[in-house]
Formats: C-alpha cells, structure tokens, sequence
C-alpha cells in the first residue's frame, strides 16, 4: 500500500509528463506480498485514469511479465551495480561519521557532494572502470578525513529486517535520523548483500533441491563478478582510520548455520539471522529488526532467533519493532528508546571495565 500510494502521489501531483512515464519495481519473486505489488500498482493507475503507464517488474526470476521496449542490457546492468555500491558506500561513511561531526552539517555537505558526482558518473555516456574505483578510493578518502571528536562514545545500533523497511526512511519513520538523535550511532549492512544473499541461495537449491547445477554455476560467478566490483572499496575501508569493509556472504551463511537452515530462504531468511550475528561480533550488539505487519518470513525468522541469540551472546540487546501505517509511533519510540537506555547503561559499564584495565597496567 506504501509503494502504490508513493508512485500514484508522484504521478498525480504533476511533475512529471505521463505520456513518457514508466514505473520500475524490484523484485524477489518470492513468498512476499511485494510480489503483489506489480498488479496492485497497475489497479491504482488504472482507477486513477492512467492506465497506458507501464508497470516493469525488474526481478531475478521470471515472474511471467512481458515488457515489450525495456531491456536489461549489460550496459544497464553495469549501471545498477555501480549505483549500488557508490550508495552502499555512501551509506557507511555517513552513518559513521555524521553522530560525531564537529562542524554541524559538514557530513551532509560532502554527501550531496559526492552524491551529485556519483549521479553524474553512473548517468553519463561513457563509463570507465577506472574512474569508477577511483570514484570509491576518493569517497572514503574524503570521509575518513573529516574531523570529528574521537574520544566521544556511542552505542551502535545496527538495523536489519525486511529490505523495503530497512532502508527507506519513509516507511522505518527516519530511524537512522532518529537514533542519531537520540544519541546513538547507527549501523546498517549493505545493500549489496542482499544481492549476494539472492545469488548464495542457488547453492543450496541445487546440492538439495535437485535444481539444475546451472543455476549455482551462474549463481557463483555473479558473487565472484560483486566481490571483483567490491575489490577496491573493500581495500580502501580496510586501510582506513574509521571503516570496516563490507561482509563476505560466506561469512554470514557460516555464522548463521548453527542456528537457522540456510534453506530459510523466503524474503530475507538465514540472511537476517547472519546479519545481526554480523553486527554483534563487530561491535554492535544494539540491534533494531524492522518488520512489516504482514511480512510472515521476516516475523518468523526475525523474532523467532532473538531467543537464541541472546542464549549465546548475552551482551546482545535486540528489539523487533513493527513498521505499518497502522503501528503506533509513539510506542515505536518508546520501544526504541528502551532499548537505547539498555545501550547506554551497557556502554558505560564497558568504558569504566576499560578505564579500570589501563589503570591497572598504568599502576
């Protein structure tokens, strides 16, 4: 509803000529209700009097749609990965450095920097691979620089869950913005991994599901193709004073086996266990799960492994937190804000844990 209420608001305040509009959504092709997203956009255009807009369902799977004109090319393809990593990129620097800016608004300002150049390179004619990793060299060269008060101490807060709701700040009620406000430092994983998550999966389906081995053949190669994308990012946040590189899907599948199949893999599956195990062993054991109120897969394997996780990490502090335009923001809040206070009062028990150690080896 979220979706389809967005994209039908954009085309009738308008700004834009809908003669030469077309609507692009991404897709699992999955046991999710965003596979229905599709035919219920095209209802809405459809009573809204547009219905010559053309709805193109861009998906790993064939969801049986016939979009006569539009063509993933290996031009567009190359695109949407570089988009994808200059965002993820972005997205790390800033929610890193902005909780301890000295000078207000200076993280913004060299994001919208970096952004408009980002935008210009991806949108241009001719794309160079080697303006390309110059481009991510130089993005968290520029942030790593940026002087901020390093003896201040937040709690990182990471944030998984459902994919729409873990990153659009229109449907999670800006909770980025919001726990940087309340004085933590939040953490979000990758976009990207999701993707490899998608290409991993095809592993298990053939080894036991009796899928054709083409499937993991090609699955394999796109994971090599994302970790040659991811080459030179990768060793420019792990020479840098304040990143970390981005995690190994392998990684997270090897840490999540002990506690969830990896044939959990409707919506975002073994992945979301994987990520908050991620999270804890780097540090931020603070983690808000975002849900949707209809999204079974993610309930289910979301609030059914904080349990356990807390079994075998006692320092985890996780909260699973509902966001529908039903859900109340207040109690949102108060639910978050109660997890902070846990966050805080472990973070201070740490520091003086910490202080009391270097006054013993001072002593």
């Amino acid at each position: 509803m979220l979706v389809t209420g967005q994209i039908m608001e954009a085309v009738m305040s308008g700004r834009y000529d809908t003669d030469k509009l077309a609507v692009i959504i991404t897709q699992t092709g999955g046991g999710c209700r965003a596979t229905n997203y599709i035919s219920l956009i095209r209802k809405g255009a459809g009573l809204g009097g547009l219905p010559h807009i053309p709805v193109i369902a861009l998906s790993f799977k064939d969801l049986g749609e016939s979009n006569p004109g539009f063509k993933i090319t290996p031009g567009l393809a190359r695109r949407l990965a570089y988009g994808c990593i200059f965002g993820d990129i972005l997205m790390k620097c800033v929610y890193r450095m902005r909780p301890y800016e000295i000078k207000k608004g200076s993280t913004d300002r060299l994001h919208r920097k970096w952004e408009k150049i980002c935008i210009d390179f991806v949108s241009g004619k001719h794309l160079s691979h080697t303006r390309f990793k110059q481009i991510c060299r130089t993005i968290i060269h520029d942030f790593d620089r940026l002087p901020i008060d390093e003896n201040l101490k937040k709690p990182k807060v990471g944030i998984v869950g459902e994919i729409l709701v873990k990153f659009l700040p229109a449907a999670n009620n800006h909770l980025a913005e919001l726990l940087e406000q309340e004085g933590a430092e939040a953490v979000v994983p990758d976009l990207t991994d999701f993707m490899c998550y998608c290409f991993y999966n095809q592993n298990f389906k053939v080894e036991k599901l009796g899928f054709k081995k083409s499937k993991a053949t090609i699955a394999n190669l796109g994971l090599r193709a994302i970790d040659w994308l991811r080459k030179t990012a990768n060793e420019a946040l792990e020479q840098s004073r304040h990143f970390t590189p981005a995690a190994d899907i392998r990684d997270l599948a090897k840490m999540a086996a002990p506690i969830v199949s990896a044939g959990n893999q409707t919506g975002e599956g073994w992945f979301l266990t994987g990520e908050m195990l991620e999270l804890i062993h780097s540090g931020a054991p603070n983690i808000v799960c975002t849900q949707p109120f209809a999204c079974l897969p993610n309930h289910v394997v979301g609030k059914g492994v904080i349990k356990e996780l807390r079994r075998r990490y006692p320092e985890s502090n996780i909260v699973a937190i509902d966001f529908d335009p039903g859900a109340s923001e207040v109690n949102q809040l108060n639910r978050i804000k109660l997890m902070l206070s846990t966050a805080n009062k472990n973070l201070a028990k740490e520091l003086e844990k910490e202080s009391k150690e270097d006054d013993d080896i001072a002593s």
